[in-house]
């Protein structure tokens, strides 16, 4: 058959399913229902090493029906977005037995004889393979799945055994390089963001501790008015006076992301009440209880629904991004207010908690010093984050270069 490039000589193009048995029907099982068996979840699959990192063992009479059923050898290969274009995809090894059972989620492709199963899975991690997989989805938002006709039939180019095993050699002595260079990146990054946790620790006092000479610790409803913002409904999706509102997604530690703003239909009381100004400060109720940002006036006009917690200062003795960063630390750092949010299925933190939550009060001139003591650290850790992400992208070019170039056949 053609394909998309010219093949060196002694290499064919081919479908996936000449090569491969795709969902391959299970066969007649005879085992005790009380043997233990490989069960693997989307989340045992680490795509880096095409490994299943951390496999489950179930009885097999848990397992034998209503799962994936695949063997040793055979490549798994997630056909739900967004497992798919994130690279879930492994080979079975280990297996108890020698077979193993797995999310309904996978496809399953059993290599023939001519060719071996890592030459499949180092194929299907390319980036031109995942965007051809993805332009074959079907179903709806948020349920597409890859059809096994797009696997059948989609080309492959296939050297001799013997060429495959040196490509997938060289291939996994290189990538195993670019591993480890992924793994020093999320080293720095990790490092990068301590750098933050220590500036924090050594900025403020520990919870419970006597505070600084002039210092003092004060209850946030001492400093702050509070407010929550107004509940929504789909109702309220529709209406004459649609405006903007952030939602707990927008709420970011240190910074609110309005890159995706919702609306809803606001009352002009409801408007005028719940406003936001520049310098309020908004804690998540929920989700990531506790995380806190500060409006800076983004946007020209913007609310915030019920889950949000506005906190704006009574006095000019406050400095809000005095407290912002506090809270990060009571947080991130101390654990100071672990346990205060109401232990329902949906963990949430009340108004009346959060006023009586103690936050340590300097005068405003120590703390817009310390304020700009922690914006120059954060901007040195966002500097750090940003040169370690693309070097992050580089990497990933790096490793489809390498990909590309092994399945033209120039190794």
């Amino acid at each position: 058959m053609e394909g998309p490039y010219k093949l060196p000589e002694g290499w064919r193009w081919v479908r996936l399913g000449e090569v491969c048995e795709i969902n391959p029907r299970r066969p007649r099982l005879h085992v005790d229902p009380n043997e233990p068996a490989t069960f693997v979840p989307m989340t045992a699959v680490e795509d880096q090493t095409g490994t299943i990192v951390t496999p489950e063992v179930r009885p097999f009479e848990q397992v034998r029906q209503g799962y994936t059923y695949f063997e040793e050898g055979d490549v798994l290969f997630a056909k739900i977005t967004p497992c798919m274009e994130n690279g879930k995809t492994a080979i079975a090894r280990g297996l108890l037995n020698g077979f193993g059972f797995g999310s309904t989620e996978f496809h399953v492709l059993r290599p023939s004889g001519s060719v071996i199963p890592e030459w499949i899975w180092l194929f299907i991690r390319q980036e031109r393979f995942r965007k051809a997989a993805k332009a074959s989805f079907r179903g709806g938002v948020g349920q597409q799945r890859v059809p096994k006709e797009f696997l059948e039939h989609h080309p492959i180019p296939l050297p001799p055994l013997d060429e495959q095993r040196r490509i997938v050699a060289r291939l996994e002595e290189l990538m195993a390089r670019v591993r480890e260079a992924k793994r020093l990146r999320q080293q720095a990054k990790e490092d990068a963001e301590r750098l933050m946790q220590a500036a924090l620790a050594e900025t403020f006092p520990r919870p419970g501790t006597e505070p600084p000479p002039g210092w003092r610790w004060v209850r946030l409803g001492e400093v702050f008015d509070l407010q929550q913002g107004a509940s929504m409904s789909p109702k309220r999706r529709v209406g004459r006076n649609l405006r903007p509102f952030l939602r707990t997604k927008n709420i970011l530690w240190g910074s609110v992301d309005v890159s995706s703003v919702d609306e809803m239909d606001f009352t002009e009381e409801e408007v005028e009440k719940l406003c936001l100004q520049p310098g309020d400060l908004l804690v998540c109720e929920g989700g990531d209880v506790g995380r806190t940002a500060i409006w800076e006036g983004q946007l020209p006009l913007a609310l915030y629904q019920n889950h949000i917690h506005r906190l704006r200062r009574k006095n000019d003795d406050t400095e809000p991004r005095f407290f912002m960063y506090w809270m990060r630390a009571a947080y991130q750092v101390f654990r100071a207010y672990e346990g205060a949010e109401s232990r329902t299925a949906i963990p949430n933190l009340s108004g009346r908690r959060l006023k009586t939550f103690l936050a340590p009060l300097p005068p405003i001139e120590e703390q817009r010093r310390i304020v700009a003591h922690l914006e120059a650290v954060q901007e040195k850790v966002r500097a750090l984050k940003e040169a370690q992400a693309a070097t992050d992208a580089e990497l990933q070019r790096l490793e489809q270069a390498i990909l590309d170039k092994a399945f033209r056949g120039e190794f």
